[in-house]
Protein backbone atom coordinates (compact mmCIF):
# COMPACT_ATOMS: atom_id res chain seq x y z
CA UNK A 1 0.00 0.00 0.00
CA UNK A 2 1.50 3.36 -1.03
CA UNK A 3 -0.27 6.93 -0.97
CA UNK A 4 0.65 10.28 -2.72
CA UNK A 5 0.69 13.13 -0.27
CA UNK A 6 1.19 16.48 -0.47
CA UNK A 7 3.47 18.92 1.82
CA UNK A 8 5.40 21.96 1.22
CA UNK A 9 3.88 22.52 -2.35
CA UNK A 10 5.24 19.30 -3.07
CA UNK A 11 3.79 15.85 -3.59
CA UNK A 12 5.64 12.55 -2.38
CA UNK A 13 4.61 8.75 -2.86
CA UNK A 14 5.17 7.50 0.16
CA UNK A 15 4.54 3.54 2.37
CA UNK A 16 4.20 2.40 5.45
CA UNK A 17 8.41 2.88 7.01
CA UNK A 18 10.03 5.05 4.46
CA UNK A 19 11.78 7.95 5.52
CA UNK A 20 10.81 11.45 3.80
CA UNK A 21 12.63 14.72 3.86
CA UNK A 22 10.14 17.66 3.56
CA UNK A 23 9.96 21.20 3.89
CA UNK A 24 10.55 22.35 7.57
CA UNK A 25 7.67 21.31 9.80
CA UNK A 26 7.11 22.22 13.10
CA UNK A 27 7.55 19.90 16.30
CA UNK A 28 10.18 18.23 18.18
CA UNK A 29 11.91 14.83 17.19
CA UNK A 30 9.90 12.31 18.06
CA UNK A 31 6.59 13.85 17.56
CA UNK A 32 3.77 12.56 15.75
CA UNK A 33 3.25 14.24 12.40
CA UNK A 34 -0.35 14.04 10.86
CA UNK A 35 -0.32 15.00 6.62
CA UNK A 36 -3.81 15.95 5.78
CA UNK A 37 -3.72 16.40 2.09
CA UNK A 38 -4.09 13.14 0.57
CA UNK A 39 -4.13 12.70 -3.38
CA UNK A 40 -4.01 9.59 -4.29
CA UNK A 41 -4.32 6.21 -2.40
CA UNK A 42 -3.17 2.68 -3.93
CA UNK A 43 -4.24 -0.36 -1.80
CA UNK A 44 -3.49 -4.16 -1.61
CA UNK A 45 -6.01 -5.54 -3.56
CA UNK A 46 -4.62 -3.36 -6.54
CA UNK A 47 -7.55 -0.37 -5.82
CA UNK A 48 -6.75 3.09 -6.53
CA UNK A 49 -8.57 5.71 -4.64
CA UNK A 50 -8.49 9.08 -5.89
CA UNK A 51 -10.54 12.67 -5.25
CA UNK A 52 -12.78 12.24 -2.40
CA UNK A 53 -12.08 9.02 -1.57
CA UNK A 54 -8.39 9.67 -0.75
CA UNK A 55 -8.99 12.91 1.32
CA UNK A 56 -10.69 10.96 3.63
CA UNK A 57 -7.54 9.11 4.33
CA UNK A 58 -4.73 10.03 6.41
CA UNK A 59 -0.74 9.49 6.65
CA UNK A 60 0.71 9.55 9.78
CA UNK A 61 4.71 10.02 10.65
CA UNK A 62 7.07 10.38 12.99
CA UNK A 63 9.74 13.01 13.29
CA UNK A 64 13.36 11.55 12.76
CA UNK A 65 15.52 14.29 11.97
CA UNK A 66 15.38 18.57 11.72
CA UNK A 67 18.40 19.61 9.69
CA UNK A 68 19.61 21.57 7.24
CA UNK A 69 20.72 20.44 3.63
CA UNK A 70 24.11 21.30 2.27
CA UNK A 71 25.20 24.56 0.82
CA UNK A 72 24.08 25.35 -2.65
CA UNK A 73 26.16 28.09 -4.23
CA UNK A 74 24.48 31.15 -6.13
CA UNK A 75 26.03 33.10 -8.52
CA UNK A 76 25.40 35.78 -10.23
CA UNK A 77 27.26 37.48 -13.25
CA UNK A 78 26.93 39.44 -16.49
CA UNK A 79 30.05 39.80 -18.72
CA UNK A 80 30.55 43.39 -19.72
CA UNK A 81 29.34 45.17 -16.23
CA UNK A 82 32.10 43.76 -13.81
CA UNK A 83 29.21 42.16 -11.80
CA UNK A 84 29.58 39.19 -9.71
CA UNK A 85 27.71 38.19 -6.92
CA UNK A 86 28.10 34.67 -4.69
CA UNK A 87 25.69 33.42 -1.84
CA UNK A 88 25.11 30.59 -0.09
CA UNK A 89 21.98 28.81 0.76
CA UNK A 90 20.96 26.24 3.06
CA UNK A 91 16.96 24.65 2.96
CA UNK A 92 15.52 23.02 6.04
CA UNK A 93 13.79 20.17 6.18
CA UNK A 94 12.03 17.60 8.50
CA UNK A 95 12.75 13.89 8.12
CA UNK A 96 9.60 12.14 8.54
CA UNK A 97 9.51 8.23 9.13
CA UNK A 98 6.08 7.39 7.46
CA UNK A 99 4.18 4.90 9.91
CA UNK A 100 0.56 4.25 8.53
CA UNK A 101 -2.02 5.03 6.40
CA UNK A 102 -5.47 4.53 6.87
CA UNK A 103 -8.37 4.91 4.39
Amino acid sequence: MYAVIKSGGKQYRVAPGDTIRVERVSGEVGEQVKFGSVLSVHTDDKKILVGDDASKASVTGKIVEQGRAKKLTVLKFKKTNQYKIQRGHRQNYTSVQVSDIKL
